[in-house]
């Protein structure tokens, strides 16, 4: 290790400033969203069997129910503009402007050009579990998603559902794209129900058994027309391990609630960025 310079310690000291201070987003219409929700009705389902992935699209303005059905398990969620698959998911700007992991009245933003709210959290039956002794909390935007090149690498054998697969075999089912063009597709991921965090001594990335059980939810308000694709996780609640058949894993649902009409008045769907895309050139 490098020998540390004398002022070390005044280094360390520097204090903290963050990136994306609290009031540096619109908020979002919470009161709407709650008293448009009080109306909603299922109109649609879709079951993610175990170790395997399902797509639903969820029409702009109503509310796709992310839901924990029989037992504890996590899932891998994968978003994206229904009509236009390059605009997706962008964990890592999320993590940025609402933190390593999400909840009621934070939002998911899109890839760019695109950067807007594609989604946004109404309610999440998990809310209270907070940030534990350990430093973990749920629903993290960390993570990646695992996946079978990992898995080779780090143990030489080939595994064929970890949620990269699951989720590219969905999207290319639900698309009808061959496996090669959806896997271009596939992208990081909210880790829905997961319960992780980073260890204090080295900042390493781990998970514990999730503290979601049957008729846990997460709700979603649908800013933009959505694509949603979910892999019920091979490694179950993820308390033992993933991409591997040892871990109890159970089913995981996806419910698209519609609103009574009229109940959104004055909401629009959010155009994509404004930025004029010049570059400097």
């Amino acid at each position: 290790m490098t020998q540390p310079p004398p002022d070390a310690d005044a280094r360390r000291a520097a204090p903290p400033v963050l990136v994306y201070p609290d009031g540096s987003l619109s908020p979002p219409p919470m009161g709407l969203y709650a008293r448009a929700a009080a109306t909603a009705q299922p109109v649609s389902e879709v079951i993610v069997p175990p170790r395997d992935a399902a797509a639903i699209e969820v029409p702009a303005g109503s509310i796709l129910r992310l839901g924990c059905p029989e037992g504890p398990q996590v899932g891998d969620l994968n978003l994206f503009a229904r009509d236009d698959l390059s605009e997706r998911f962008f964990s890592g700007k999320t993590r940025a402007l609402h933190g390593t992991h999400v909840s009621t009245g934070d939002r998911l933003w899109s890839c760019f050009p695109y950067l807007r709210p594609i989604a946004t959290i109404i309610a999440d039956s998990l809310d209270w579990y907070g940030i534990d002794a350990d430093g973990a909390s749920v629903h993290d935007v960390i993570g990646t998603r695992c996946d079978p090149y990992t898995h080779h690498l780090l143990s030489g054998e080939d595994y064929d559902r970890c949620c990269h697969s699951n989720l590219t075999r969905a999207l290319a089912t639900h698309a009808g794209l061959s496996l090669a063009e959806a896997e271009r597709h596939v992208h990081d991921v909210l880790n829905v129900f997961m319960c992780t965090g980073f260890t204090r001594d080295t900042g390493r990335y781990f998970m514990k058994a999730s503290p979601v059980r049957a008729g846990d939810h997460l709700d979603l308000f649908a800013e933009i027309d959505l694509l949603a694709v979910m892999s019920a996780c091979p490694g179950g609640d993820c308390g033992v391990g993933h991409s591997s058949d040892r871990a109890a894993c159970y089913p995981l649902s996806m419910t698209v609630l519609q609103l009574e009409p009229g109940v959104l008045k004055g909401w629009e769907s959010p155009p994509r960025n404004g930025y004029a895309g010049g570059h400097g050139a």
